[in-house]
């Protein structure tokens, strides 16, 4: 694996406007710190109306600027604009995308937004008439002709009980979008770092119609893959997860869908081969039907004899035919005696790392877009991530699968 060293933390102002989509807001502020972001939030005095400066205040990496008149230096946007590396507002409401068509610079958000040659995402947030409207296409058209980028708001319930589109984006999509903007100032530990994730809860066939699965969705396996990708990594994502989730993992994760645990093995088996690192987050499942029916089965035709039979163990068949260097990384989902388990998992595993979660704790594991882990060491030591945001658990792995590589590097 190369060794890179971490780059300087990126700037962004965060930019909040007066919508009910302010809330939305907090989201994207906590996601872009997890990612190691530095954060200074910019409110309007609408937006204040809508959400509270103490919110964040608390999670973001500097208090609330709200004002032109209220800091030491007498020129607060100028500081902001001159270093931010990235000004991204959301919401964006007509007014502000109006104000910043036309140049005015009444407020600190829109003096900062002129006083800035830093990349700007705008994220519009407003109702369908509001968004349709030909004066704010001509507005946001302008802004995009100057460089400006636009996340477009999504199709949905709206304030009011309306429904259409105006919705702001996903917080995670924004967030996607400002990361990739982000790139090359963002750390690239994982550059020319060859990485294989699976993901997602494999499904055995009982007939053409039903299978048997389990309750995964993948989204950590995907924060996994997305994390390595933004940190600089080559990654192959093998993915059993049922839906396809956003954001876009972009153009260096290559894809690969598979269903049942046969197909895994084969994907796994091909895509790691060379491999620097394998991280098998799928939950496989652990048992499939003997046989299955070749069309759907019926009440009418009877109860079937239902015989299952072991699913390949993936895992060690990869541990098996690793390659010398690679770091291999496993997961397991426990609802008792977690870290004893755990550990005899590891033991018996041969991997080098070993996360365990408590499926059974609120707010983690299964279908939850927040975790707490533990990563358990092949050499001994355990590093406990509390309850936070998928993201921030995989770079956490991550960053244990780089300490590992460096304490067992061959001197030169």
């Amino acid at each position: 694996m190369a060794e890179e060293p971490h780059m300087r933390t990126p700037r962004v102002v965060l930019g909040v406007c007066g919508g009910i989509a302010a809330y939305k807001a907090v989201e994207v502020c906590r996601r872009l710190v997890d990612e190691g972001v530095h954060v200074i939030p910019v409110l309007t005095d609408d937006a204040l109306r809508f959400v509270g400066e103490l919110t964040f205040n608390a999670l973001a990496s500097e208090p609330v600027q709200r004002s032109l008149w209220d800091e030491d230096t007498p020129i607060p946007h100028t500081r902001l604009g001159q270093s931010a590396d990235l000004i991204v507002v959301a919401p964006a409401t007509a007014h502000t995308i109006a104000r910043y068509a036309a140049g005015l610079s009444d407020d600190l958000l829109m003096a900062t937004l002129l006083a800035t040659r830093a990349p700007v995402i705008l994220c519009p947030a407003m109702h369908t008439e509001m968004w349709e409207q030909a004066s704010v296409q001509e507005n946001l058209a302008t802004l995009q002709r100057r460089g400006v980028e636009i996340v477009p708001p999504e199709s949905g319930h709206l304030a009011g009980g309306d429904s259409g589109v105006g919705r702001l984006a996903d917080p995670a999509v924004i967030v996607a979008r400002a990361l990739a903007a982000l790139a090359g100032i963002v750390s690239s530990d994982l550059a020319g770092v060859r990485v294989v994730v699976s993901a997602g809860g494999t499904r055995e066939p009982l007939d053409p119609v039903r299978f048997i699965t389990n309750r995964s969705s993948g989204k950590q396996g995907h924060a996994l893959a997305a994390a390595a990708a933004r940190r600089g990594a080559d990654v192959t994502l093998v993915t059993a997860s049922p839906i396809r989730l956003a954001p876009d993992l972009g153009a260096s994760v290559h894809r690969i869908d598979v269903e049942t645990a046969a197909d895994m093995e084969r994907a796994l088996g091909e895509a790691c081969r060379g491999a620097d690192v394998v991280i098998m987050a799928a939950a496989v499942a652990d048992f499939r039907p003997k046989v299955s029916a070749e069309s759907k089965l019926s009440k009418e035709d009877g109860l079937p004899e239902l015989v299952l039979e072991p699913t390949p163990d993936i895992l060690a068949g990869l541990v098996a035919q690793r390659s010398k260097g690679q770091v291999l990384v496993g997961f397991a989902a426990e609802t008792h005696d977690v870290i004893n388990r755990a550990r005899r998992k590891l033991d018996r595993k041969g991997v080098d790392l070993l996360v365990v979660n408590d499926v059974s704790a609120p707010g983690a594991g299964f279908d939850h877009d927040t975790n707490a882990v533990a990563i358990l060491h092949a050499g001994g030591g355990t590093t406990m991530v509390p309850l936070t945001s998928k993201d921030a658990v995989a770079n956490a792995v991550l960053d244990s699968v780089i300490a590992h590589q460096k304490e067992n590097r061959s001197p030169t």
